[in-house]
């Protein structure tokens, strides 16, 4: 169990990585088009999709460590 954890949380913050790369990006790729437009633009729903992923995996390694302490307090 404690290795399936292991493995969990290494792609859980590789994940997060991916999705903080993928955010920034957009935040590069955003021009002044999408700066002074009045409506919402598809650079800024991008950027915030990648952001809430980023939020989302992070939440999920935060959740593998703390079983993972749990498991390993259990142990000894």
């Amino acid at each position: 169990m404690h290795t399936i954890l292991v493995i969990l949380l290494i792609l859980a913050m590789i994940a997060t990585v991916v999705a903080l790369v993928r955010g920034i990006v957009q935040f590069l790729r955003t021009n002044n088009e999408d700066l002074a437009g009045g409506g919402p633009n598809l650079s800024g729903e991008r950027q915030n999709r990648m952001m809430r992923a980023r939020i989302l995996f992070q939440a999920v390694a935060i959740i593998i460590v703390i079983l993972l302490l749990l498991l390993g307090g259990s142990r000894s």
